[in-house]
């Protein structure tokens, strides 16, 4: 029989590179626009209105003088005031943009593309599955609500899953507008900035086409979502896959092993470095969290989905959960169990 450890002390989050970053987040303010290396700048768009969260927006200068745009942010109704305001910040504007490349496909690094491409006549570029899951948003929504009728959820909860995760989940929340991308992107692809080599790695987990983007010239990692400095990011958030999303996500981590000595420029919080460190400490929460399915399946009968879940320690316990996030426990739940290959041993409700 399994057994669970207990479990070993939380790992400390990274330094930030960014004290002005850190300090915002921790004051629940937009930290201020940075130049991160010469012709390279931060700077922040809040989640629709809302501060604390926020996307970290990068804005590279090539040497012709054009702006590619690395994940502009949301927009709602196509409004770019927050992104022009800090592109005014470093005497640039949205005219001067370019390129807007994407991370992947949620609408807080998304949203605003289509708008900055209507604005400047820039090119949106992204990974081809993250196109072909906006492209399969209802299919791929009539699949999970199929599977939600499986799961074996609590009456009350249901309508609430049904409505975030099944035939009402929108992927991009209403900002992807098509065509969604003008440039597909692949793993090891170059970005078109003149002057400058930033390579696309392929590190699907989060989403299936998730992006990171290398630039070794420049000494700088940038990871969307893939590796945050304090939060474990949520796997399989994009449209359904042929793969375990789980798995994907663990072997993408891996991929990071080369770039130990680049600072880390993520999606939110802050900047930091050594993401070699930070991305074993995610695969250590992945690993302790399928010793926990494990000895849930050792103890219990026949048991549903749900029931697996509610013996998994999540972050205020599942019975705290509704709507989306009860979706995403209880999706991930299964991508352990799959996993570590006891998918048999669930009952379907």
């Amino acid at each position: 029989m399994s057994t669970v450890p207990s479990p070993p002390p939380a790992a400390s989050p990274p330094t930030p590179v960014s004290p002005v970053q850190a300090q915002a987040l921790a004051d629940g303010v937009l930290p201020p626009v940075e130049e991160v290396r010469p012709g390279i700048w931060t700077l922040a768009v809040p989640f629709r209105s809302g501060v604390p969260d926020a996307t970290l927006v990068y804005v590279v200068e090539g040497s012709d003088g054009v702006l590619t745009v690395i994940d502009p942010g949301w927009s709602d109704g196509g409004e770019l005031e927050v992104l022009s305001a800090g592109l005014a910040a470093i005497g640039r504007s949205v005219a001067d943009v370019g390129h807007v490349v994407v991370t992947h496909l949620h609408a807080d690094h998304l949203g605003a593309a289509a708008a900055v491409r209507h604005a400047s006549g820039a090119s949106v570029a992204m990974h081809g599955l993250e196109v072909r899951a906006l492209e399969h948003e209802r299919p791929d929504a009539e699949r999970h609500e199929a599977d939600i009728a499986t799961w074996g959820i609590p009456d009350d909860l249901r309508a609430g899953v049904s409505a975030a995760w099944g035939t009402g989940r929108r992927l991009g929340l209403g900002a992807a507008v098509t065509p969604f991308a003008d440039v597909l992107l692949d793993d090891g692809d170059v970005l078109p900035v003149a002057g400058r080599t930033i390579r696309a790695l392929w590190t699907p987990g989060h989403t299936a086409g998730h992006l990171c983007f290398v630039d070794e010239g420049d000494g700088l990692l940038f990871t969307g979502d893939h590796v945050l400095p304090r939060i474990n990011p949520g796997i399989g958030l994009g449209g359904r896959t042929d793969t375990n999303p789980l798995g994907d996500y663990l072997a993408s981590l891996a991929r990071l092993d080369p770039y130990a000595d680049l600072e880390v420029c993520p999606g939110h919080e802050y900047r930091f470095r050594d993401v070699v460190t930070r991305a074993r400490t995610l695969t250590r929460h992945r690993e302790e969290r399928s010793r926990h399915v494990a000895a849930a399946l050792d103890t219990l009968d026949a048991p549903t989905l749900f029931e697996v879940a509610s013996r998994v320690p999540f972050s205020g316990g599942i019975e705290s959960m509704t709507g989306f996030l009860l979706a995403s426990a209880l999706t991930q739940t299964a991508f352990h169990v799959d996993l570590i290959g006891r998918a048999d041993e669930v009952r379907p409700a």
